[in-house]
């Protein structure tokens, strides 16, 4: 992380980061926050803000002992502590001449195009309005079906969409170790990881705090999704002010996870990739596979062997090769109907089946690679024989 360059920083805040032990608001905790924000800001960073918070604020104004555990005990708490967070933050906020725009989103508005360019759009203009998108999953309408299950995803896949150079989730906990350092001091911190192997999944664990639901697990799935689309991601604590600046210069309290191979998937491509319901499928032969994959082809009518499912032109399906291996998805320019007429033929008998001039049943352009294999060439050998 470089703080000289000036970044796009999204920046996830838990519900133990925010509230007391037994539940509500803890304004000290908050108005740190916020002067971190703040100073993010002065040094001209953009800054989206992901907070969790509203159920562990809300339950105690319902008269709840502890966190809700039914449903709609969650839905109401959510819907009285949102209400909260947000004019706590504005409150806040103000103080530093900064206002605070509030965004509730649920995984329905990733799998949906029209929606999710929306949010996409909305969260852009609110940037280059200098306001601070505050973003939270919707618990009071979401189901289990339409959740994230945690924020901390909800803040990769944010990162993600918007492009961000950074995703900083910040805890309770000072970083990712190799036991848990409450029982074992012999304990040692991660201070970066360039690659999260089955191993470092192993080691996170598992439930969050009392008044949270996100544990070390959930932050490293979040931080693998992220690092897979290039964005540097820190995990850890802080104090003061200065906290969040001090991460982007890499002197965090925690876990910094960095790769610089892969490049940012732009929007459209990631919501084909990662948001997009798969609407059927096609089996192509070892010569599309291989313009496919290593010479950055279109898919022809001519190198599909096999379509499976009911779908219309523009919806995304999976692309497979003959032993069933998924390659990538896309989204299609014909019908499961059209393209069974012209699979195998050559794009002269497509433009006359199909009067077209241009045949792609896949264009490069609407295509996102997903297949990796470990040994690359050994692999492009055996697709080029």
């Amino acid at each position: 992380m470089d703080a000289k360059r000036k970044h796009r920083v999204v920046v996830k805040i838990g519900s133990s980061s925010l509230t007391n032990p037994t539940g509500g608001l803890s304004r000290q905790k908050l108005e740190e926050h916020v002067s971190a924000l703040a100073a993010l800001r002065r040094a001209g960073h953009e800054v989206i803000l992901v907070s969790s918070g509203a159920v562990a604020t809300g339950f105690t104004q319902l008269g709840y002992p502890s966190r809700p555990v039914t449903l709609e005990g969650k839905q109401a708490a959510a819907a009285v502590g949102q209400g909260l967070l947000i004019q706590a933050y504005n409150d806040s906020l103000r103080t530093y001449g900064l206002s605070g725009a509030q965004i509730l989103l649920t995984r329905d508005d990733f799998s949906k195009r029209h929606r999710y360019q929306n949010a996409h759009n909305a969260l852009n203009e609110l940037l280059k309005r200098g306001i601070l998108p505050i973003i939270n999953e919707n618990d009071c309408v979401a189901v289990d079906e339409l959740t994230f299950g945690d924020n901390d995803m909800l803040s990769a896949l944010v990162a993600g969409f918007l492009r961000a150079d950074d995703l900083i989730i910040l805890t309770d906990t000072d970083g990712l170790y190799d036991a848990d350092p409450r029982t074992n001091p012999q304990a040692k911190k991660f201070t970066l990881i360039e690659e999260i192997t089955s191993e470092i999944e192993a080691i996170a664990g598992g439930a969050g705090s009392r008044v949270g639901t996100g544990g070390m697990r959930s932050k490293i799935n979040a931080a693998k999704f992220a690092l897979s689309l290039g964005i540097h991601v820190f995990i850890g604590t802080g104090k003061g002010a200065g906290k969040l600046l001090d991460i982007l210069a890499g002197k965090g309290e925690g876990t910094y996870f960095r790769n610089d191979m892969r490049a940012p998937l732009k929007a459209r491509k990631q919501w084909i990739a990662f948001h997009a319901e798969s609407d059927g499928r096609i089996v192509i032969d070892k010569g599309a596979a291989r313009a496919l994959l290593y010479e950055g082809k279109s898919l022809l009518p001519s190198g599909i062997v096999r379509v499976c499912g009911d779908f219309s032109a523009g919806q995304v399906v999976e692309v497979t090769d003959l032993s069933g291996r998924l390659l990538g998805k896309g989204e299609v320019n014909y019908s499961a109907a059209q393209l069974e007429q012209v699979k195998g033929e050559s794009t002269a008998v497509c433009r006359e089946q199909l009067g077209v001039l241009r045949v792609e049943a896949v264009h490069r352009d609407n295509w996102v690679t997903l297949y990796i294999n470990e040994n690359k060439e050994e692999h492009k050998e055996e697709i080029m024989q």
